[in-house]
């Protein structure tokens, strides 16, 4: 299971990798560059970062909010027909 932290020091947090061995997926605010920064950690190394305009937010968010609405129906169903 993934967890996550806050970063200390700014609006962020670290989602840490499904798959383990020291990666994650930091994600910070930077409201004076008008942009979110999506970077991957590997062995508390910066590998990679993108930085998304603040007004493209809102379709991301949507995005992971429709798959994880798909993700909660699945899991629901399974449990339905598990139970039945």
């Amino acid at each position: 299971m993934t967890s996550s932290r806050r970063v200390p020091a700014e609006l962020g947090a670290l989602f840490l990798d499904a798959r383990g061995e020291d990666r994650g997926l930091k994600v910070s605010w930077h409201q004076e560059a008008e942009v979110v920064v999506l970077s991957l950690w590997r062995d508390n190394v910066c590998a990679a970062s993108f930085r998304l305009p603040v007004d493209e937010v809102p379709d991301l968010i949507a995005l992971l909010r429709e798959g994880l609405d798909v993700a909660f129906e699945r899991t629901r169903a399974a449990r339905a027909d598990r139970s039945a």
